[in-house]
């Protein structure tokens, strides 16, 4: 039998912000298909399941999502997102990766929860869903 706690607990996800550049920096998002903010641009990314580690999630989530295949080696852990009522569904931490590909492996659709993939130039990113833009804007810091 699984154990039980009596205190209520965090969801944990993950979002991968992945970065290309062509004339100048392009971030990978993906429209949301369902609540919240269903329609809305936003990093891809979810929750992570009982039996994977939040490296397996994140490279598992943009693949389900984006068609994108990386390996974790091109990741890094960009920085853990725990502000309270970042996600109208409840208590939701995320930990947060970054990255960079060639621009001639870059080709994405959308998946799974996600109606669209797209990549956006820096200076056209749309309204983004829950706090996006602030991992964003961290992640183009550590990149550059």
């Amino acid at each position: 039998m699984p154990f039980t706690y009596d205190y209520p607990r965090p969801a944990l996800t993950v979002d991968a912000v992945v970065f290309r550049k062509a004339d100048e920096f392009e971030v990978l998002l993906i429209q949301r298909k369902h609540y919240p903010f269903e329609g809305m641009w936003a990093l891809p990314g979810g929750f992570v399941e009982m039996e994977e580690t939040v490296e397996e999630a994140v490279v598992r989530e943009l693949e389900e999502e984006t068609c994108l295949e990386l390996r974790m080696d091109q990741l890094k852990q960009l920085h853990t997102f725990s502000a309270l009522g970042r996600d109208p569904r409840g208590r939701t931490v995320s930990v947060t990766f970054f990255g960079k590909i060639d621009y001639q492996k870059s080709k994405v659709r959308g998946g799974d929860d996600a109606s669209d993939a797209k990549w956006f130039k820096m200076s056209s990113i749309p309204e983004l869903a829950f706090d996006h833009i602030e991992a964003i804007n961290m992640a183009l810091d550590r990149i550059r």
